[in-house]
């Protein structure tokens, strides 16, 4: 089969690799349909993300339909349309049993980081009957894909850690896939002020049709400056960092008001400094965490009453032969415009 894989930092290539194949009793193998290219990747191919070795096929995000499945796998079978969570739960484990399935003592985030993922025509899910959604009917896989990661990323780790509630005033360091997919999700709890950062035009533009009520753009007005003026001098009750560079959280600490939170989501491969000289009084939170993936459920059923709309979020489709330039269309996202990639396997 034709796959994506990672050679070492800086390094990837589409390559013929064998098809996967059934390694436990709870493993399904999963012919895959649709796919995209999580910023993630990205970190991947910077060397970031120690834990992915070269000769990995990445991707962590994916719909398909099922090939074949282990004697153990109950919920699913051959001809079944599904949607691959990023995360691999076991469901039995201590953290599966607290909800925190993305540190599965069997699984967590491992497709496209510790095993092979979903840029291939084919995968290998472990915990098969734990990690796959069967498909609802009458739902683009377009809009579904999104459901694999960047939905319940933006929602899990920026708003329900940010405690986004109803009349709060939050800022949202970062307009790209995940900033934008906080934002959505930021208006189920109705906030009255969602502040969009970035340093791209463009995106906030798309930023303010989803919904942001401010944008300010960093390359060409100082951001904190233009919030304090735009909170009377307070901050902002939720800061989100959804970049994953030192500036950008240092930022949300100069954001965040008194007894307010500051929320990580984006992936950092540097060291940050917390100033706790500025914020030991002023009862800040500080909230990070890796997608659990609980709401996925919740998240699905709220695409099939269309009461969110994530096709918005594709800009660009590529075939899986063109994923190559695929990556370069996502990396250079400021010339390209590119949001998110829906590449058909």
């Amino acid at each position: 089969m034709k796959a994506l894989v990672y050679q070492g930092p800086g390094k990837k290539a589409v390559l013929d690799r064998p098809l996967p194949e059934i390694k436990a009793a709870t493993d399904a193998i999963v012919k895959i349909t649709k796919t995209t290219i999580c910023g993630t990747d990205l970190h991947i191919l910077k060397g970031d993300v120690p834990t992915c070795s070269p000769g990995r096929i990445l991707g962590h995000e994916g719909v398909g339909i099922i090939e074949s499945t282990g004697s153990g796998v109950m919920s699913f079978r051959p001809g079944d349309r599904v949607l691959i969570s990023c995360i691999s739960a076991c469901g039995r484990c201590d953290y599966c049993r607290k909800g925190m399935y993305s540190h599965c003592a069997t699984g967590g985030w491992i497709l496209g980081n510790e095993i092979d993922g979903t840029q291939a025509e084919y995968v290998r899910i472990p915990h098969a009957d734990t990690s796959l959604y069967r498909l609802p009917e009458g739902i683009a896989e377009d809009a579904l894909v999104m459901l694999s990661d960047i939905l319940p990323t933006g929602f899990e780790c920026g708003v329900l850690n940010g405690k986004v509630e109803p009349g709060s005033t939050i800022a949202i360091v970062g307009a790209g896939p995940i900033g934008l997919a906080t934002l959505l999700t930021a208006q189920f709890y109705t906030p009255a002020e969602i502040i969009m950062i970035d340093l791209d035009q463009n995106r906030l533009d798309i930023a303010k049709q989803f919904g942001a009520t401010r944008i300010v753009n960093s390359a060409k007005e100082k951001p904190v400056d233009a919030v304090m003026a735009m909170t009377g001098g307070r901050g902002v009750d939720a800061a989100i960092e959804a970049v994953g560079v030192p500036a950008s959280f240092e930022l949300c600490e100069d954001l965040v008001a008194p007894g307010g939170t500051i929320a990580n989501i984006g992936v950092h491969g540097l060291k940050v400094d917390l100033h706790l000289e500025k914020l030991w009084s002023s009862n800040i939170t500080i909230t990070t965490r890796l997608v659990d993936t609980v709401t996925t459920p919740m998240l699905l059923k709220t695409v099939a009453s269309k009461k969110i709309d994530p096709t918005q979020l594709i800009t660009h489709r590529f075939s899986l032969g063109q994923i190559l330039e695929a990556y370069e269309t996502f990396a250079h996202a400021a010339d390209t415009h590119a949001l998110k990639m829906l590449i058909e396997a």
